[in-house]
């Protein structure tokens, strides 16, 4: 069976994508990254793709007069490259609607919080602020409007009595790296579907077991 072919984009020291090129590396594994794409030079997840024999592209939107033409670049070089999922993993520049589009049902992005709650930054600080028992993170196809989108699967992490902003997000970021590669190969195995606003899905388990925190 063909692996399924992906483009990640990173605007930073790339761990989510660290996540998918260890998975990739596995023989059994069905997908591979093609291209590693980031806005922003000289970061972290550039090296990382390097090191691991990926094509790594700096397309900088600081060097490109409108978003139109910057989008128009993160297209044609997703394209040449033949990709099947684009895979946002700390890409940190709002698309718009013409670029996601392009991409509908063909691009996932993940985020730190419970989704639809907490969307945009900080989202950890504001989970703590708001005193939730729990936090965790996302992982949803990409829609037009900010982080909204059919979700493919969640976490959900209970928030200590003691939690700290730094805490919370090395919790989150464990997730992270577990889930991405899980949905990406749920993806490769056509276990995900989208069906209107709703993700369905084929012989998957989703668990029947709650949690409840603090524990009574």
């Amino acid at each position: 069976m063909r692996k399924l072919r992906l483009g990640v984009m990173i605007s930073g020291s790339g761990t989510n994508l660290q996540a998918l090129i260890d998975a990739c590396s596995a023989a059994d594994y069905p997908a591979t990254i093609e291209v590693v794409i980031s806005n922003r030079p000289g970061v972290r997840g550039l090296e990382r793709a390097e090191q691991a024999g990926i094509k790594a592209v700096t397309i900088d939107h600081k060097e490109f007069e409108d978003k139109e033409t910057f989008e128009d670049a993160l297209h044609e070089c997703l394209a040449d490259h033949k990709v099947d999922l684009v895979c946002l993993a700390g890409f940190m520049r709002l698309l718009t609607s013409t670029f996601v589009n392009r991409w509908r049902d063909r691009m996932i992005n993940i985020h730190p919080s419970l989704l639809p709650s907490y969307k945009g930054l900080h989202t950890h600080a504001r989970a703590i602020e708001d005193g939730v028992r729990f936090a965790g993170c996302t992982i949803h196809y990409v829609r037009p409007e900010m982080d909204n989108g059919p979700i493919i699967m969640q976490a959900a992490i209970p928030v200590a009595v003691d939690e700290t902003e730094e805490s919370l997000i090395a919790k989150t970021l464990s997730y992270e790296h577990k889930m991405y590669p899980a949905a990406v190969r749920m993806i490769a195995e056509g276990k995900v579907r989208v069906a209107g606003n709703k993700v369905a899905f084929k012989d998957v388990d989703v668990g029947e077991l709650g949690i409840i925190s603090p524990l009574p």
